[in-house]
This record gives structure tokens, C-alpha cells and sequence, in this order.
């Protein structure tokens, strides 16, 4: 009796899974895997959040996997360890699992295979699971990726992409594997109050919602922060529970603007994971450094925490940051004036603010939350290096009537229209109003000066 093992990793459904298709062809039995891995944990990448969608995504996993006569095997430790425990026990001769774009998913790759080899056991690494087109497949004539987006998505855009697989209708399961206790939601702490729901059940749902009633106004409406047009898809893209083959799939079959414009923003990702795997440094490194002088922790603590609670005096940064707080999600609009602020206003260490982000972030993405955050400090891929996005023109443009403001930021709820971007300069009743919101806690000209006069040395 054949029996092979499919090790689930950033890859949680059952839709569209291109390693568990391979584990089940030809083989009788199956050992669906995941391991709680205590790397992960040490690096410091297991935020509450993310730890409390990953047990709705387990749960919901095991539950798909049991309507099909199967369960998932839960295990805690060491990742390269523990596979090859489960691989003997079920005495399994193979071994299959999606690739990622990390260094550190680079070296569990490689420690595996060594290790399972020891023991005459094949891994097989299936590309095109995690992003649609893999790191690798398009590349420049110069260089082993490409460091701007545009060129990239020309070619990205005409990749065929592979075709979409059903889910399996049965997975058996040897009886002898053990497994450990799937984690739960409710065990944890620190949770942010308005997490979403995780697991593929939910994605899904999700994902035939946005087609049917957002993608078409999504080429309008994605950058309206009051509006909250966007798929928020992004958590389920970052643990697996939609395939993002699937996504752009049925996306380009929808057809029009819409659609269009999102198929581009997913193509981002894939750029981003190509960026990493070709230079795994820049998820701490500058990726073009351009030799500045941050403020570090110790020498900007006030404005560092006053940003990071949500309040800096600026409604539109401060009801990002709460947003984040409350929801672990930000609009991306948000995400890219916040970091704008805390980088190239307050000119803090980009890596402060990204790992602040990872800290709460759901869908907090190494390649994605670095690299976009690396983009925006001006060290990144960004052609523009100097860009700074100012906050008022940004809640002027993005939120014209306040109410991404006022729903984040009470102290502003009685303030009307426009000028519940500028508290400073109502007067009489309606500065009353707004009781202890914060004056700025700098001049956006004094911020602007502090970051051109830094970078006017180098």
C-alpha cells in the first residue's frame, strides 16, 4: 500500500491544491499535515492574530477533510522533525508540499528534503499553489527578477496560468497517525476585537460576494477609505484559503475595468515574493539603501507610540491606526499614508513601522508588508525614492466627507464634512467638541524640511 504525506503550509483549503491532487494520485492513503512550527514562533512571526485565524483555519480544514472521510494531523515542534515522525509512522514514501518565498521557508525546504532523503523519502515542491505565477518564471534579460512593477506585470500578465483543480470528493486517512489537539480561537489573548473570520468556508464566501457585487467598481471605488471598496481578501490569499490562481481566474472571466484593476493589485504580490526570493535580505535590509539617518526607537519613543495608538493630531493617520488596532487590518490606501507619515514625516526607521505592522497585522506577509513598507521609505522599488504622501491631501482625496474619520476616531464624531480633517482650526463650540484629541505632533513643512535636509547629505 502506497501512502504519501501532503504537508499543508501557508496553503489551508481543499479548492485548487495542486499538492494534496499529487498526494492523493495513484495512493490509497493520505496523511493531511500541519505543523504548529516552533520556528515561527521563536522568530517572533506568531501574532495573536494571525494565530487566531490560523485556528479557524485549521478547524474549518479538518472540518472539509472529515466530510471527505479524512482529518488533519495536527502536530507542535520542530517542522523537519515532526514531518519525518509522521512519514514513518505511516510509513510513507513520499512527501508533497507547495513552495514559498522566504529565506526561512527556503532553508525548512532544504533541511527537509535532506532529512526525508536520509530516510529514503522523496519531497516533491509544487510551484504555483501560494502566488500564480512563481518566483523565477518571468525575469528580466539582466537579472534574476525584475525591480520595477511595470515591466514585470507586462510579462506576468502573459503567463498562461495553470488550470483551477477541484476539490478532492474523498481523502482516507491511515488510523495509526496521531495528532494533537486542533488550536482554537478561544484560547488566545491579545486578539484585535473586530478580527475577521478565517478558513476556506469563509474565503469563499467572500471571494463569490466581491465578484458578484464589488469587483466591477473596483477600478473606482478601491482607494475610497470611507467607502471600504475593497475585496479584503487579503488574509485568506496570505493563509491559503483562496488560491490566487483561482482568484485571478474568475476574476478575468468577470471581465471590465474592474476586474482589471484587482488582477493588477494580486499581480503586486507575486512581484513582491519574486523580489524576496531573488534577495531574501531586503525583509530587513534596504533593498537600495540610500545610507539614512533614522530616528531610531530611542531617539523618536514619543512619536513612535503616539503613532502607533492613534494619535498623532493628523484624524486620517490616527483613524488608520486605530482601524488596525481594532480590526488587525488597515485599508491599503491607509497602509501606505501611515507608513508614508511614520517614515518620511516623522523620518522613523521603516522597519519599526513594519514590525509594528507584523505585530497585528491578519494578513501580515514578510514579502508583501517589508517590501510595500520599503516602497514607501524611499529604499524599495519604488522609481519615485523622495515621494511623500502628505495626510491632508491624501484625506482630502481618499476621504472627502470624513467618515473613515469619524467612524475610527470619536472624539471627531460631531465634527461635520471636511473639516474633520483639520481639528486644529475649528473654533468656538465645535474645537470644544472635539474634548482631548491630540494638537500634531509635528508640522508637516518641519517634517518634510527634517527629511530633505537627511537626505540632501547623503
Amino acid at each position: 500500500m502506497y501512502v504519501s504525506v501532503v504537508l499543508f503550509t501557508a496553503d489551508l483549503r481543499l479548492h485548487d491544491h495542486p499538492p494534496l491532487r499529487a498526494a492523493l494520485d495513484g495512493r490509497r492513503e493520505v496523511v493531511p499535515l500541519f505543523v504548529l512550527d516552533r520556528g515561527v514562533t521563536a522568530a517572533g512571526f506568531a501574532a495573536a492574530n494571525r494565530l487566531a485565524f490560523l485556528a479557524d483555519c485549521l478547524r474549518d480544514l479538518d472540518a472539509g477533510l472529515r466530510e471527505r472521510g479524512g482529518r488533519l494531523v495536527v502536530r507542535s515542534g520542530d517542522l523537519v522533525e515532526e514531518v519525518c515522525k509522521v512519514a514513518a509512522e505511516a510509513d510513507a514514501d513520499e512527501v508533497h508540499m507547495s513552495a514559498d518565498a522566504s529565506a526561512y521557508a527556503h532553508l525548512r525546504e532544504r533541511r527537509l528534503r535532506r532529512a526525508l532523503e536520509a530516510d529514503g523519502r522523496r519531497l516533491h515542491v509544487h510551484d504555483s499553489v501560494t502566488s500564480a505565477v512563481a518566483p523565477g518564471t518571468v525575469t528580466p534579460a539582466s537579472s534574476d527578477h525584475f525591480a520595477v512593477f511595470t515591466p514585470y506585470f507586462r510579462q506576468w500578465s502573459g503567463q498562461r496560468l495553470r488550470e483551477v483543480l477541484g476539490a478532492p470528493r474523498s481523502v482516507h486517512v491511515p488510523r495509526d497517525v496521531g495528532s494533537g489537539e486542533l488550536p482554537s480561537r478561544s484560547a488566545l489573548s491579545g486578539i484585535s476585537p473586530g478580527l475577521a473570520e478565517g478558513g476556506e468556508t469563509a474565503g469563499r464566501k467572500r471571494l463569490t460576494a466581491w465578484l458578484r457585487s464589488g469587483l466591477a467598481a473596483y477600478e473606482e471605488r478601491h482607494d475610497d477609505l470611507a467607502g471600504d471598496a475593497t475585496s479584503r481578501l487579503s488574509p485568506h490569499l496570505h493563509f491559503g484559503t483562496l488560491s490566487p490562481v483561482e482568484v485571478i481566474q474568475r476574476s478575468r472571466r468577470a471581465g471590465g475595468p474592474g476586474a482589471e484593476a484587482f488582477v493588477r493589485q494580486v499581480a503586486w504580490r507575486d512581484f513582491h515574493r519574486q523580489v524576496l526570493a531573488a534577495r531574501p535580505a531586503a525583509a530587513t535590509a534596504d533593498y537600495r539603501t540610500k545610507h539614512d539617518r533614522w530616528r531610531s526607537e530611542r531617539t523618536a519613543r514619543e512619536d513612535i507610540e503616539a503613532w502607533r495608538e492613534g494619535r498623532t493630531g493628523y484624524p486620517v493617520v490616527d483613524a488608520a491606526m486605530r482601524q488596525l488596532l481594532h480590526e488587525g487590518w488597515m485599508h491599503n490606501r491607509a497602509r501606505l499614508l501611515t507608513a508614508s507619515f511614520l517614515a518620511k514625516t516623522l523620518y522613523v526607521d521603516w522597519r519599526i513601522g513594519a514590525r509594528h505592522f507584523l505585530e497585528l497585522l491578519v494578513d501580515g506577509d514578510v514579502a508583501n508588508n517589508q517590501l510595500n513598507w520599503q516602497w514607501v521609505a524611499g529604499t524599495g522599488t519604488d522609481t519615485r525614492p523622495n515621494r511623500v504622501l502628505n495626510p491632508l491631501a491624501q484625506a482630502r482625496r481618499h476621504d472627502p466627507d470624513g467618515g473613515y474619520v469619524r467612524r475610527w476616531v470619536p472624539e471627531l464624531a460631531d465634527v461635520a464634512g471636511a473639516a474633520v480633517h483639520e481639528p486644529w482650526r475649528l473654533e468656538g463650540p465645535e474645537r470644544a467638541s472635539t474634548g482631548a484629541y491630540p494638537e500634531p505632533i509635528v508640522g508637516l513643512a518641519d517634517g518634510l524640511a527634517r527629511f530633505k535636509r537627511a537626505r540632501s547629505r547623503d
